[in-house]
């Protein structure tokens, strides 16, 4: 994996940059190589990089003045939350400051009458849900990592989780942001009704990677928790019978507030690791959550079981919300369990067309044999968000490479198919070099003019999404080097 060159003049300076982050955040500046190593990664472990410093603002105020400064004196800004990517979107850069958010983790407002709240980008997605569960609400978006993963990293990312296929990712329960821009300045996009007229500014922010700003403040919508909830779990004795019911579910007009899938590997280690109940000599499982009024619920309920039955497919229902909760305890410990199988792991992140998820597995079982792999299935069904694990022993001289070809080959199979590179993961390093697999070199160059727009002298997570090293020059336009600059790779592991 490659980043563009270390600017050698700001290691040189790196003192006096020091002195100056201590002026503005006195308590916040974290300089010693010891504990600079706490922030050398993110979740994709694989990489890591040592930051040139790492300052965590307790307020607006200081992240101004942080970006006023980095942009005068032309320093590269990271930004992270916990650290919880999956891409290699909050790795460091040895010239950068990494500016960490985890501070910022007030929750600022709870408006029921309005049906939002109002936080700041280091509250966990977790503490969102309760702060507010009392009184019947719940934030929608849950990934897996949400006892740690916060606000402003899902912003960023556009994450999704369990049960975004009914209820959306953060984007569709995002009412507003503010976010300091390259130079200091805040803008707020959006509001408590959502409401914004013009360009979708909302829309563009969300899902930008830390490229565009740092968001300082998030306002989420929260729902009302439904009535009813009900909880299937559906066993095949075949990959693509189960994933044919996932097509015939959505086709038949029912949309579960969640569809799970997992296949024999992964269902097996799970239920080795915490015993959630899944059975035995299943090729694949299905989790599914009908939920609203009762009504509606069990009429949805018994349509599922029949188009199970119809697939071949064999159906468990949880009796209580003991049984419900032991259930999904299964498939929220999933990349956790695949320690049992392998040392190592690679979570990928591609999206799919429906209708086209049996051709995906049956050529991913393919693709696993080319290259003497294994690997789980577990993922986002109903939205065809696939996260397949690829297992591997980095002590084994070659597999590391080997998981990595296996990886990219099966997002270019994603957009082969019509899917896309990324479900809610991001581009971060790990896809970045197949964004021309997905985009022409005319797609590129528009998405370089809307980062210049925002960021003109490219100092937000360079080496990050976009597959060719780029610089904003007089009048908006860019010139793409065409990756023909040196580039020095990445340290692994």
């Amino acid at each position: 994996m490659l980043l563009p060159p270390t600017d050698r003049s700001i290691l040189a300076r790196r003192d006096a940059i020091v002195a100056a982050l201590k002026a503005i955040v006195p308590d916040g500046v974290v300089a010693d190589p010891s504990g600079l190593a706490t922030f050398d990664a993110d979740a994709l472990s694989a990489y890591h990089q040592m930051p040139l410093v790492c300052v965590l603002p307790s307020t607006r105020d200081e992240v101004g003045a942080i970006l006023k400064y980095a942009e005068a004196e032309g320093i590269p800004i990271v930004p992270r939350g916990a650290g919880t990517s999956l891409s290699g979107g909050a790795l460091p850069r040895e010239d950068g400051i990494l500016i960490g958010m985890g501070r910022m983790k007030r929750i600022l407002e709870i408006d029921y009458e309005n049906g939002c709240v109002v936080v700041e980008p280091g509250v966990t997605n977790m503490n969102i849900t309760r702060a507010v569960e009392a009184q019947g609400f719940y934030y929608a978006p849950d990934p897996s990592s949400q006892i740690a993963c916060t606000i402003g990293g899902n912003v960023a990312e556009n994450s999704g989780g369990l049960h975004c296929l009914k209820y959306g990712l953060t984007t569709n329960n995002l009412l507003g942001v503010t976010m300091v821009l390259p130079g200091g300045e805040t803008v707020t996009l959006g509001g408590k009704s959502g409401a914004q007229g013009g360009l979708d500014l909302l829309g563009l922010v969300t899902g930008s990677e830390g490229l565009l700003g740092v968001v300082v403040e998030v306002i989420v919508k929260i729902l009302r928790k439904a009535p009813v909830t009900r909880t299937l779990m559906a066993s095949f004795d075949t990959v693509p019978a189960a994933g044919r019911c996932v097509a015939q579910i959505i086709a038949g007009g029912v949309v579960p507030a969640a569809m799970e899938f997992m296949d024999r590997p992964a269902a097996e280690a799970i239920e080795a690791f915490n015993q959630p109940g899944y059975p035995a000599g299943a090729e694949a499982i299905l989790i599914i959550d009908v939920d609203g009024v009762e009504a509606d619920v069990s009429h949805n309920m018994g349509r599922v079981i029949q188009i199970v039955a119809d697939c071949g497919g064999r159906t468990v229902e949880a009796t209580d919300e003991k049984q419900r909760a032991r259930i999904w305890s299964g498939r929220k410990a999933a990349f956790a369990a695949m320690g049992r199988i392998a040392p190592d792991m690679i979570c990928m992140d591609g999206t799919i067309p429906r209708h086209a998820l049996p051709q995906v597995l049956e050529e991913m079982a393919g693709l696993s044999e080319k290259y003497g792999l294994g690997f789980c299935n577990v993922f986002h069904a109903g939205d065809g968000n696939l996260h397949p694990l690829i297992l591997f022993d980095v002590m084994k001289e070659g597999e590391f490479e080997r998981a990595e070809a296996f990886g990219a080959d099966i997002l270019r199979l994603c957009v082969k198919v019509g899917g896309v590179l990324t479900g809610e993961h991001g581009v971060g390093i790990e896809k970045r070099d197949l964004m021309t697999d997905m985009f022409s070199e005319a797609d590129l160059e528009q998405q370089h003019r809307v980062k210049c727009a925002f960021d003109s002298g490219g100092l937000f997570n360079p080496g990050k999404v976009f597959p060719t090293l780029s610089v904003c020059i007089e009048q908006g336009h860019i010139h793409a080097h065409g990756g023909k600059l040196p580039h020095p790779h990445l340290p692994r592991y």
